[in-house]
């Protein structure tokens, strides 16, 4: 049995393999244990837990731990063995690859978990991680190319004409495209500084309506009347832009005006009487009102107030409520609002 057992293949004796193969084997069961037992009991616990970071750990463990723990027992038992000076050469590279492979799935794991994890407290959390879909897998793509160039580093290539190349191939590119990367930085300073979010109704220049889309390019928006407004996300952070979703309160100002005949007792009570109808109203608090001047037709009075919210609707349905009211309270007192008139005097002169 002895003389079996030490007989020699490729350098190594048949006991050196069956030690090899029996830590395979026993390692291969540990993990098996560690995975169907420990690893399962962890996802149990987890689903109890209100928090996310614990769900994402034991599916860390699952994706990348275990089967790092895979390699690793096959890079111990193979190093048991005698091996050939290239054969070695090989299992350090495959070894370096798979390590640096789970290292840079880690790391944009973390970074997708992160901000996943931080636009999921924001408001509409799901909207924007719909919209950070693309600039994740930019992010990804720069993670593994910068992962890979480090790769071969290591593994002894030359990289440094090919980091050169690059550098100049990006100098080239961004000055070929500055309106596309601008567009690109104005799309983080939306998105990170937050001026409007989707459902925003804001107003630049000339142009108003709704947010419906913000892109890397471009940013949507449902105008009243209807028609798709598309901006360049630079244009949008070079303009002064309204945003009257992150309006408090509304201030509304409107004026009255009544006919020079009215008598001066009833102009007196004219303030009184506007400041009781806003006062009346829900989400409406009255400012100031003032005889405020003598216009060429009309004895002209003006009014302040505020809504609570930034509602359109709500505002307009105040604002009717406040003028149906004035109408039926001038209406009883005898109070008649002015309109453009014209009075002509004429005298008779003697002959």
């Amino acid at each position: 049995m002895n003389g079996i057992l030490d007989q020699v293949y490729l350098g190594n004796t048949v006991l050196m393999y069956l030690v090899s193969l029996g830590i395979f084997f026993l390692g291969i069961i540990a993990i098996w244990i560690l995975k169907n037992i420990a690893l399962r009991r962890m996802k149990k616990w987890a689903e109890r837990t209100e928090t996310t970071i614990d769900d994402f750990l034991v599916k860390a463990i699952e994706k990348s731990i275990v089967p790092l723990l895979y390699f690793g027992v096959l890079i111990i038992s193979i190093n048991n063995l005698s091996l050939h000076t290239k054969a070695e050469k090989y299992l350090q590279f495959a070894t370096v690859i798979v390590i640096t492979f789970f290292l840079l799935r880690a790391i944009t794991s973390v970074f997708k978990y992160s901000l996943g994890a931080y636009l999921k407290k924001q408001e509409n959390g799901e909207q924007k991680q719909r919209q950070m879909r693309g600039i994740t897998n930019i992010v990804t793509f720069l993670i593994w190319t910068i992962g890979f160039i480090f790769l071969m580093d290591n593994l002894g290539f030359e990289i440094s004409a090919v980091i050169a190349g690059l550098g100049i191939g990006g100098i080239a590119i961004a000055l070929a495209a500055q309106t596309i990367l601008g567009d690109l930085f104005s799309y983080f300073v939306i998105f990170f500084d937050r001026p409007f979010e989707i459902g925003d109704f804001i107003l630049v220049g000339d142009k108003k309506g709704v947010v419906e889309y913000i892109g890397i390019k471009t940013t949507r928006i449902r105008s009243l009347s209807g028609e798709l407004l598309v901006f360049s996300n630079t244009d949008l952070t070079n303009s002064r832009v309204h945003n009257f979703k992150k309006m408090e309160r509304r201030r509304v100002v409107f004026t009255l005006g009544v006919i020079y005949q009215t008598p001066s007792e009833k102009l007196e009570l004219i303030p009184g009487i506007v400041r009781q109808i806003i006062d009346e109203q829900e989400n409406a608090n009255f400012d100031r009102g003032h005889f405020a001047s003598y216009g060429d037709f009309s004895l002209n009075f003006e009014f302040v107030y505020f809504v609570e919210g930034a509602d359109y609707n709500v505002y307009m349905d105040i604002q009717q409520a406040i003028n149906l009211k004035i109408f039926k309270e001038f209406e009883s007192r005898g109070i008649e609002f002015a309109y453009p008139t014209q009075t002509l005097y004429l005298t008779k002169e003697g002959n």
